[in-house]
């Protein structure tokens, strides 16, 4: 079976810790995630789906594994017909939020300018 490297951080080969941050939180998708799960109710992924329409259900499961498997997000399975699904952030993904709301505050602040430029 092939390696999967989408989930994989290479502790062996970053020369900064910035690197695995920026390894764990590239997908397209994965800050729009987080961002979506920071207010802190858990999240079906219909309701996720419903939130970003432009993400495919494969990607956007794709992501959701990734973030889970890193430790950043927590899936609970109800078992009840249809299966049910939540996703919330763990204590860990919750620790990213104020860097989020930051790094939105600086967007906000350079397309300001931009307009003004």
């Amino acid at each position: 079976m092939p390696e999967d490297r989408t989930h994989k951080v290479s502790c062996s080969s970053f020369t900064y810790e910035l690197e695995v941050a920026f390894e764990i939180l590239s997908g397209k998708w994965v800050p729009l995630i987080i961002w979506h799960l920071a207010d802190g109710e858990p999240k079906r992924f219909g309701e996720m789906r419903r939130l970003m329409p432009k993400v495919t259900q494969k990607m956007l499961t794709q992501q959701l594994r990734a973030l889970e498997k890193h430790g950043l997000v927590s899936r609970k399975v109800y078992q009840e017909v249809p299966p049910a699904v939540e996703y919330s952030l763990t204590e860990m993904g919750l620790k990213l939020i104020p860097i989020f709301e930051n790094v939105n505050g600086w967007a906000v602040e350079y397309l300001e300018k931009r307009e003004e430029s």
